[in-house]
């Protein structure tokens, strides 16, 4: 039997357990919406669907409460385009914890994420966990891809993982792990990780994350930075990343020539109170080859009048491939505890390069949202993109969400 049909049957054996005296408790929510707007992948002709969010726990379905069930998924209508019923699971495992007090099993159909790399598989996952300061992980499975009419990619295409980490030290984290996929037989992604982070003197947090490709023998990703908090309100950071992009060994991608993208950061963010902040930052990108660029922002959040709140930023970078400057503003009043209304702006100049003059590109949006009961709640969303491509993009969004 697959991954498809121990996922189904775990569905059914909790819900029959459910069903049958035990205490299990089943939590979630519904979320309908329907969406309005241009698909672009369709000769910019307006697509309207109707889509169903469900994502939901059983849990204590067992006497000992170690055995739970999670889910999550969508199922879609589009009226316009000719792209009928379609649907995706996201995730959909039977969660085991604490058999012999040490290890966690997953499952199903799940999200996975190490240091090293992440994936949705149909598979399994254990932990090994109260051995001492370090844990484990292993998991593999099918490796499952979303195109846009639902699951791409043959069945024999596969990923597999292994961890260690550090456990029980509440101030210090680390990870070292490896992970690999499989383009049928043929390795595609082979990548050691490792993350890091620590906490010193209560103000002060160091991380890093790293990926090294074992096939190209290249670091894919680098990432290290510092925060520091003189006091709770005061947040400086700064931060340096690389990406050196890797496709999957099998694809034609491969053999391109890329440059590696490097981008500096440093960013301060103050809490005066709770009506007042202000937030500036620098970073500094590199493209490799001489192509640079500088982009600073400033921000403020204002709630002067208590059921009013206002933030601003502006942004400006001037480099590699032109010049651009733009602000995001948005006003948001909360008329009671049930009712709230927001509004916003986007707008942005920019200059593609020397020979081409201003282009602006403005997005306007009103938003709202009710509270009908404690579980549930309807929301909303209108918005107008006019750009040199759009003289009038108009999309909305209506949701109806149902928690039980």
């Amino acid at each position: 039997m697959g991954i498809k049909g121990v996922s189904l049957s775990l569905l059914c054996m909790s819900l029959l357990t459910a069903t049958s005296g035990w205490a299990a408790e089943i939590h979630g929510r519904s979320s309908t919406q329907f969406e309005s707007f241009i698909n672009d992948m369709t000769g910019g002709q307006r697509q309207s669907e109707l889509n169903e969010y469900l994502r939901f726990s059983i849990t204590d379905i067992d006497k000992a409460g170690k055995f739970s069930l999670y889910g999550y998924g969508r199922a879609g209508q589009d009226f316009s385009n000719g792209e009928g019923l379609n649907g995706r699971l996201y995730y959909l495992y039977g969660d085991y914890r604490d058999l012999y007090n040490k290890v966690d099993f997953k499952i199903g159909r799940q999200f996975v994420n190490l240091a090293a790399g992440s994936a949705i598989i149909d598979g399994i996952q254990v932990d090994l966990k109260n051995v001492g300061p370090v844990a484990f992980s292993i998991l593999g499975g099918r490796d499952v891809l979303f195109g846009l009419n639902g699951e791409i990619g043959p069945a024999g295409n596969t990923a597999m993982g292994a961890a260690a980490y550090l456990t029980g030290f509440k101030k210090t984290d680390a990870e070292v792990s490896w992970f690999r996929k499989y383009d049928r037989t043929d390795v595609s992604r082979d990548i050691l990780g490792g993350s890091f982070k620590q906490q010193l003197l209560n103000c002060l947090n160091v991380y890093a994350n790293g990926r090294y490709d074992l096939v190209s023998e290249t670091f894919q990703e680098f990432q290290a930075g510092m925060k520091y908090f003189p006091t709770s309100g005061l947040i400086f950071t700064g931060e340096f990343f690389q990406s050196y992009p890797q496709f999957d060994t099998t694809s034609i991608y491969s053999v391109f020539a890329v440059d590696r993208y490097q981008e500096g950061v440093l960013r301060v963010d103050y809490n005066y109170n709770d009506k007042i902040s202000f937030n500036a930052g620098l970073s500094h990108e590199n493209f490799g080859e001489g192509a640079n660029a500088f982009v600073w922002r400033v921000g403020t959040g204002l709630r002067i009048i208590e059921p009013l709140k206002f933030n601003f930023e502006f942004d400006d970078r001037n480099g590699y491939y032109g010049k651009t400057n733009g602000i995001l503003a948005d006003l948001t009043f909360d008329i009671d505890k049930k009712s709230q209304v927001s509004a916003g702006l986007d707008y942005d100049v920019y200059q593609r390069d020397a020979m081409t003059g201003d282009e602006i590109a403005r997005r306007y949006w009103v938003a709202g949202k009710y509270k009908l009961a404690k579980n549930m709640a309807v929301s909303g969303r209108l918005e107008d993109d006019v750009n040199v491509t759009y003289t009038k993009n108009i999309s909305g969004r209506f949701v109806f969400d149902y928690d039980f």
